[in-house]
């Protein structure tokens, strides 16, 4: 039982602490603190600088390459050179390939560097395929958390509307025709009006029990106006489907809405599971033709495959700088996010600091901002009752048409009461609370952590890729141009020899034959 009424609570995890405590410069190269507040242009500066060292790298791959390049060119001729001179010991000493030893065990140490860059390429991909379900994972929960509190918030809303609306029938409707008929009974008369002003006074307590006042167009709900009061009636609907809230523009709606942020985060979503997705299978396909074109020893190719790793180059690093700046802002919202919470305007707009205390930590030495009001409504719905129930022992013998119009309040009270309960359950923190604690555990461990993967992929298919573009153009001179296929066809055609010396030199190595 113990473990049953334990709060859920919400601990930064170790690469939070980590990746918070990097130290931020922005551009005059000053430190700046790594408090996360998105919308300060000196905060974005340290995450731009942060990002900007992904650039930095792709300079110095870059260079790397080019100097391999280089390299390659410039040997290449003198190689051609030496081997023209060496060319008889060379096909005396090596069996009839053309490569002399030392140049045929560089030209095979480069060919398997390029394998074992494709290799790490390889693994590089099943780490981001890893990293890409976690952070799917992460945000599903945090989509599905936020789904059901909006529906939490909605039911809220839309028992506030019914018992409001039920009250006010009531008003208009039975208990006005009761006073009617009391007319001539002033004790009767009077007990009825105290009846009227209590409904009313529920009314005007329930009108302020809102968490917020929303001013987002609600799908399958109309605004409506209830003693002077904005109240926007939700219809709540299964977690499991669409949110209830229709995102009228691209801006955050003022106060924050869960339903639209869901929307919103659902969407984006799926455009970034995609993008890696394609990306993965960008850097696997060109993997798999470099060592087939290996393999196959097929130029045409490797030069089209060389041609999208320069692609895969580029994506990698530019991914890099992206998720580098994601992680760390991740993180500076994780280290504290109740902070931020309570600080933002888009949160705190249409929602007093103590509503928002109250669930955000659900202590139990904390008393519910509504605590209050819902008393001062009970005690009035118990006093309404208290009245009808003093009517219904004196008033219905001596004027019976009354009882038709006892029976309708009765009943609307009966409902009224029923609705107040499960108001009552719903404004407890602990729902809420546990929604927010499951949002920001997707967010910030699945999430977190599947950022990380990502970000340790694009790292290291970024120096995949380097190696295999400056070991490529070394693997190309161990194939065989097609002139030189052409000559050793044409020689072997022309010395009638050729397979009679060849079969001799079997035969000696063969002595059992």
């Amino acid at each position: 039982m113990a473990a049953m009424t334990t709060v859920p609570s919400y601990t930064p995890s170790l690469w939070v602490k980590v990746c918070h405590a990097l130290p931020r410069l922005d551009f005059t190269m000053q430190m700046r603190d790594n408090i996360f507040v998105p919308d300060s242009w000196e905060y974005q500066q340290t995450l731009l600088v942060l990002s900007s060292l992904s650039a930095i790298a792709l300079v110095v791959s870059l260079l790397v390459i080019l100097s391999f390049l280089i390299h390659y060119c410039c040997c290449h001729r003198g190689d051609r050179t030496e081997g023209s001179e060496e060319e008889e010991e060379d096909e005396d000493g090596s069996t009839g390939h053309g490569y002399g030893g030392k140049k045929g065990r560089g030209i095979c140490c480069v060919t398997w560097v390029a394998v074992a860059a494709v290799m790490l390429c390889c693994v590089a991909i099943g780490i981001g395929f890893y990293g890409n379900s976690e952070t799917n994972d992460g945000m599903y929960q945090l989509t599905s958390s936020l789904l059901t509190a909006n529906y939490t918030l909605a039911s809220i809303d839309l028992l506030i509307s019914d018992t409001i609306t039920g009250l006010q029938l009531s008003i208009s409707g039975p208990l006005t025709t009761m006073e009617e008929l009391f007319t001539g009974s002033k004790p009767f008369l009077v007990s009825m009006r105290n009846c009227r002003r209590l409904s009313e006074n529920v009314i005007n307590l329930l009108s302020s029990v809102s968490l917020a006042q929303s001013h987002v167009d609600i799908a399958l709900g109309n605004d409506s106006t209830v003693s002077g009061v904005s109240i926007v009636p939700l219809t709540p609907v299964p977690p499991s489907v669409a949110p209830t809230v229709v995102p009228i523009s691209s801006l955050m709606p003022s106060p924050f809405s869960p339903g639209w942020a869901a929307n919103m985060l659902m969407v984006n979503e799926d455009y970034r599971w995609l993008s890696y997705v394609l990306l993965l299978l960008l850097d696997l396909i060109v993997c798999l033709f470099i060592l087939l074109g290996l393999a196959k020893q097929a130029r045409w190719l490797l030069i089209l495959m060389t041609m999208l790793a320069w692609l895969a180059l580029f994506l990698s690093w530019g991914s890099l700088g992206l998720e580098t700046a994601t992680v760390v802002a991740l993180s500076d919202f994780c280290s504290d996010p109740n902070m931020f919470v309570l600080n933002s305007t888009n949160f705190n707009s249409g929602t007093s600091s103590d509503v928002l205390d109250y669930y955000l930590t659900c202590s139990k030495r904390m008393t519910s901002p509504f605590q209050q009001l819902l008393t001062q409504s009970q005690r009035a719905l118990s006093n309404i009752h208290t009245h009808l129930s003093s009517l219904e022992r004196n008033a219905l013998p001596q004027f019976p048409r009354a009882e038709k119009s006892l029976r309708e309040v009765q009943q609307i009270l009966n409902s009224t009461e029923g609705n107040f309960h499960q108001l009552v359950a719903l404004l407890n923190c602990r729902g809420l609370n546990k929604d927010y604690i499951d949002s920001l555990k997707g967010l910030c461990y699945d999430g977190m952590e599947g950022l990380l993967y990502l970000s340790l992929y694009s790292f290291l298919s970024a120096l995949a890729f380097t190696a295999i573009l400056c070991s490529l153009p070394g693997a190309w001179r161990s194939f065989p141009s097609e002139s030189d296929e052409y000559e050793d066809s044409d020689s072997e055609s022309e010395d009638p020899f050729t397979s009679h010396q060849d079969s001799k030199r079997f035969l000696q190595w063969q002595p059992w034959l």
